[in-house]
Order: structure tokens, then sequence, then C-alpha cells
């Protein structure tokens, strides 16, 4: 299996420039003029689904890890010849229910060993896995089973089984639920219910008594069928159900295993939800398809701790991460003594200077890679120890932009980290950056076998074999973003470079116009201000209007380590916001963010005149952000309309009560007067020319 991965090499095809949009399309080298390029990707056949290449990793590398998990502090592993054991018991298991080709199953926990090998066993039955997101509460869960029609679901634990038991009255058609923890689960006896374990059990029986059954059902499988449904975070509506076949999935899976030039010799961290585009991808399709090992941490906890003891050497999170990473690192230097200061500074300023040229193999002066060597046994590599990235080769980060000066952080200390481009109706497989050939504002150039084109409203339009068959149920939704040609319409608008690298600008839909004509594009406007580790979320508004206005939420762990060291005493969140000492700290950042808007020619107009600093974090609990944080705008402008009149008025303050829900479902109400605080803005460099 691993010749024909090593054999997925890219066909070039010259094509011709269509006179009505523009074309990239990835090649081994930068696109220079006006020729453009088409890479495909040779595809496997022999083995087009995830249960053929389970039995393939089974008999090629029986011994190897596939699976660890962290559990009561030990880690735990199963190679590839147990998996495949696993995963027959509980595919025989689910078949004795009555789970035949063409169901549904609901994925609902943690990242679990099991829960993988639950999802695999539904695929060699021909049937679909349907992860969900494991901190929604009930009444989110209940629109998701319903539309997939669930009636077998298999959760990690009793809070999981609470919440299925409290919707089988909305959900009345849910009739099989296993569950993985047994602890808690004495005293519940519903037929409903049976653990794992006995499943497993159970489904050895059965296999026995039914022999050629579970080979006959993988025999059956096609590359052509669904092989996950992922529902979207429905930003801007309810959340439809992304149909990928297995071939969608492995060709992205493919592609990047490929492209990073991955092997079986891999490590990764699995601790993004299951639910979420991004962990299929890395933890399922290119698991499946290099034969790496996918190590599952302890608990959200323990993170941190557990990424350390791994050592992954492929990394994948989103920019939050890197973030609260990088703010870590901050806070611990400030306390840190007064001649480590000193030296990190001096040895970052080195990183800074030539850290990313090494890391690129570009020509550095002997001085200079002579000072970065001390500095890599002095700080890079004590600092990377500790982060838990020290023998990473490759990582990546995606959902959201990074900033470049973060970007370059961890470049520069020789962490090789990249950009990708992709949605849940991709595989999240659109773009990547190319090693050598990296550009901090830019998400890189199409991958190995994909299409980009842009529209002629800027709209980013994507061809691939990674693409979606469709929405479940929802021919009306598929043919709205497929068109006639087979491209997928994205919603970002996004330009190309000179060299075919591309730049997200924001959603198409949330692109406008401030009343002078200029363009508005408010993610990116929020984008540089939560680069700042004190702002955690940032929500602009301008559209249709004569200037740029502003929502901050404060990082509560940054700005309260930064209030202690100046002995400013707090009572929570609220109290901590609204200080004035913070609103200074804050109006620095986003003045520092008007002073890079003003220098860039698109954006100048759109500098950020009034802003707030919200009372309350903005929360997928209050439906103020979607389970992977992305902010729902017309949400927060209805619900905070009385803050947004404020700031398009002379206020200098105004008075807001806020409904809040808290962790353990009970309901309360969050008042405070907030300032409204005016920023410093600059001549544009669109104005001075």
């Amino acid at each position: 299996m691993r010749r024909n991965i090593e054999k997925g090499a890219i066909v070039i095809q010259k094509t011709t420039r269509d006179s009505n949009a523009s074309y990239y399309h990835h090649t081994k080298r930068p696109l220079r003029g006006r020729g453009e390029y088409r890479g495909t990707l040779v595809q496997a056949t022999e083995l087009p689904t995830f249960p053929r290449r389970l039995l393939a990793h089974g008999q090629a590398r029986p011994t190897r890890p596939a699976f660890r998990e962290k559990y009561l502090g030990i880690w735990q592993t199963w190679n590839w010849l147990q998996v495949n054991e696993e995963v027959r018991a509980l595919a025989c298991g689910l078949a004795s229910l009555g789970f035949a080709r063409g169901m549904n199953l609901a994925i609902i926990g943690d990242n679990r060993p099991r829960l993988y090998w639950s999802m695999l066993a539904a695929q060699c039955l021909g049937g679909v896995p349907v992860p969900l997101y494991q901190d929604a509460p009930a009444a989110d869960m209940a629109y998701v089973l319903n539309d997939a029609d669930i009636a077998f679901a298999i959760v990690e634990d009793q809070e999981q089984v609470d919440k299925l038991l409290e919707l089988r009255t909305l959900c009345p058609q849910i009739a099989h639920i296993a569950y993985e923890d047994t602890r808690g689960m004495r005293h519940y006896h519903q037929d409903a219910l049976v653990s794992l374990a006995d499943l497993q059990e159970r489904g050895r029986a059965w296999d026995l008594a039914n022999p050629g059954y579970f080979e006959a059902a993988i025999e059956a499988g096609r590359g052509s069928d669904t092989a996950i449904i992922l529902y979207t975070s429905g930003t801007t509506g309810k959340p439809k159900g992304v149909c990928q076949s297995h071939a969608s999935l492995l060709a992205a899976g493919m592609g990047g295993v490929a492209f990073d030039r991955l092997t079986e010799h891999e490590d990764i961290l699995s601790y993004l939800p299951m639910a979420w585009v991004g962990d299929c991808l890395f933890s399922l399709a290119q698991a499946m398809v290099a034969g790496f090992t996918v190590n599952c941490p302890e608990s959200g906890d323990t993170v941190m701790t557990d990424l350390r003891e791994i050592g992954p050497t492929y990394y994948f999170a989103p920019p939050r991460v890197f973030e609260n990473m990088l703010t870590s690192v901050t806070i611990r230097m400030e306390d840190a003594g007064r001649i480590k200061r000193h030296m990190f500074a001096y040895f970052m300023d080195v990183a800074r200077r030539c850290g990313a040229e090494i890391l690129d193999g570009k020509a550095v002066s002997v001085a200079d890679r002579a000072a970065y060597a001390l500095g890599r046994l002095l700080v890079y590599g004590p600092l990377k120890n500790v982060l838990g990235l020290s023998r990473v080769r490759v990582a990546y980060t995606a959902g959201a932009a990074i900033g470049p000066d973060l970007f370059r952080f961890y470049r520069s200390i020789g962490v090789n980290l990249k950009q990708l481009y992709g949605s849940t109706e991709t595989c999240a497989y659109v773009c990547l950056q190319p090693d050598g050939n990296i550009k901090f504002d830019s998400v890189g150039l199409p991958a190995p076998g994909v299409e980009v084109r842009l529209a002629d409203n800027g709209e980013v339009l994507v061809k691939s074999a990674a693409t979606m068959d469709g929405y479940f149920k929802r021919a009306d939704a598929t043919a709205e973003v497929i068109d006639a040609d087979g491209y997928f319409h994205t919603g970002d608008a996004g330009l190309f470079d000179s060299e075919g690298h591309l730049k997200i600008i924001d959603r198409a839909a949330d692109v406008g116009k401030m009343r002078s004509g200029a363009m508005f594009a408010p993610n990116y406007i929020e984008n540089k201000l939560k680069f700042f580790p004190f702002i955690k979320e940032a929500v602009a508004f301008g559209n249709g209007r004569a200037q740029v206005c502003a929502f901050i939420n404060i990082d509560m762990e940054a700005v309260g380590n930064w209030a202690e060291r100046r002995n400013m005493a707090y009572a929570g969140y609220t109290d901590l916001a609204g200080h004035a000492s913070v609103g200074e700290l804050i109006r620095g950042c986003v003045e520092k963010v008007n002073a890079d808007l003003a220098a860039e020619a698109l954006m100048g107009d759109t500098q950020i005149h009034r802003f707030l600093i919200l009372h309350k974090e903005l929360d997928p609990d209050d439906d103020e952000l979607t389970r992977t944080r992305k902010v729902r705008r017309t949400f927060i402008a209805d619900k905070y309309a009385v803050l947004i009149d404020a700031l398009y008025s002379d206020k200098t303050s105004q008075f807001i009560t806020t409904k809040v829900k808290f962790e353990d479902g009970r309901s309360g109400n969050v008042s405070a007067d907030l300032r409204i605080w005016g920023a410093t803005t600059y001549p544009s460099v669109a104005r001075a020319a």
C-alpha cells in the first residue's frame, strides 16, 4: 500500500485561461507568466475504502502502534492487528442489533480510540458514521439526530447517555445507545443501553455464528459510498450534513500524505472535536493512508501535558492554540529573572532576523548562523521542548487567519508551521504551503489535484476529487453551492498574488462597503485585533456606515496576568473588562491595528474609530459563536443592537443587561455600564497617494 501512496505523483496538464476568470493550479514549480497548470493525483484504486485499508494495515504492519490513549496517567497502545480485531467485534456487535448498509451511526464524545473504531465499524457494514460535537447541549443535538435519521448511537460516557435519554421524546427513533465508559452507569437499566464491551462480546459470538458476513460486507463497499456525514457549524442557518465519500476523503488523505512525505512513523495528537473536518482529515483519512499512530489525550485539561509526553512529529492546531502557547511563554518570561529575560530577548531578535530563512534553507551569514546555533542550544530547543514541539516535522494551522508575527515566531524558532485552507465540503483540502515557499500572508498554493478559480466577484471556487457529494437530504442547498461545471462555491472572497498564492480576505457574504465606497472586510479587521494576546475575540461593524466600530473580548488569562503584575484588584471578567487601565491597554492594540490598516491601500478607510469591551465573553452556549468558535455576526448585531447604536452616537457609555447560560444549565443576568472608547486613526496610503 505504501508503494501506492508514494506513486501518488502529480501529472501536469497545461490548460488555457478562461476569459471570464483567473485560474491557478498547483505545480512543482512557482507559476510564471500567464500559463496556468492543473495538478492531478494518480489515484490508488486497489484500496478504495477505509475498511479495506484497515485490513491492509493489519497485514502490512500488524505490530506497529496504531492508536494510543492515556488512561489514569498511563499510555495504552493498540497495534494494527489489535485494531482490526476490535473493529471487527464492534461491527459484528452492531450487525447483531440490526445495523446494516445505508444506516447512520451517531458518534459522540471526546477523542477516544474506541470511538474512531466505531466509525470504522460502521463503514465496514456499509453504514455511515455521523460524529456530533460532544459539548453541544441536548437541544442542539436534537436537530442533527433527527435530520440524520439516527437510530444507533455510540457515546463516550454517562453525560452523553443522559443527553440522548433526555432527547428520546424529541428523537423517538433512537433505539440503541452503546457507551464506552461504564462509570456512573450501574443503575441505568433502559433497554436501549449496552456497554461497548458487552457489544463487542456479543459481536464476537455473532461473528462465529455468521461466518463470512464481515468479509462480504467489506467487499461490497465502493469508493463512491458515503464514508461520513459531517455537519457544518451553522454560522448562517441550520447545520447541513456534508456527505463525503470514501473516494473524496482518501483523495484528500493521499494528497496531504504525498505532499508532506508522511510515513507510518509519524505520531499525531488527536484532541480536536471528532465532528470537525480537520480531525477527520488528520486522524482518520491521513492515518488510514499512511498508517501512522493516532494518540488520544486523557482529557481536554491534560492536552498540553500529553503533548509534551508524546512529542508528535505531525501536529495540527487552530491559530487560537498557537496564540495561547505564545501567551503562556510571554507570561512566563515576564515573571522570569532579569538574566533570563535579557537572554530570551537577545536570541529572539536573532531568530526574527534569520530563523525563518534558516528553516527554509535560504542563504544566511556565517555570524547569524552561529548565533542561531547557540540560540537553539540555550533558548529555542528548551522552548520547543516545553511546548511539546521538539519532534514536530510538520505543523499546520487552519480555521482562521494567523497573524504574520505569530507565524514568524514559530518558524523562527525552528517549528515548520504552515497554513492550509479548506472547508468541510472540500475535506479541508484546497490549498497547502510547500516547504521553502511560505508566505505569511497567504494560505498557499492549490493542493495537488485541486483547481481553484476566482469568480467575477472574487469568490473562491474549487473543483477536486475531495469535493463533497452533496448535503444530506438537501439537493436544493447542494445546487446552490456546486455549479454545473462542478465547482464548489466556498463563500470566501480571495485573490491570487503574482506567484499563484491564494489570499483569503473574508467571507464573501460579509464583505461590504463603507459609505465612502471603500471595501469593508470585518473578518480581516477582527483577525488583526485577535493577533494581540490581550484580545480573545472581536466583532467589527461598518457596512454601509461612515466609520468602523468594534466589540472586544479580552483574554482573561493574559490580561489577568498583566493586571496582577500591576497590583490591580478585580473580582472577575466583568470587573476586569471595565477597568480603565485595561481600556487603555486595548486602545493601544486598536491603534496599532489602525496604523497597519492605514498602510494598506484597500483597507485604510476601515480603521476603527470607536470600540467597547464587552462585559461578558462571547460563548457558543449563548448562541453568539458556533461550536467551532465562528462569530454569529447577525445574531450578535441583533442581541447587542443597543450597544451598536451607542457606538454610532455621541455617547461615552451604555448600560446593558444580558441573559447568560451557566455550565450547570441555569440562566442568569450580567449587567454593566460599558465605557465607549475612541481610538486614534491615521492618514491612509490611498488618500496620501
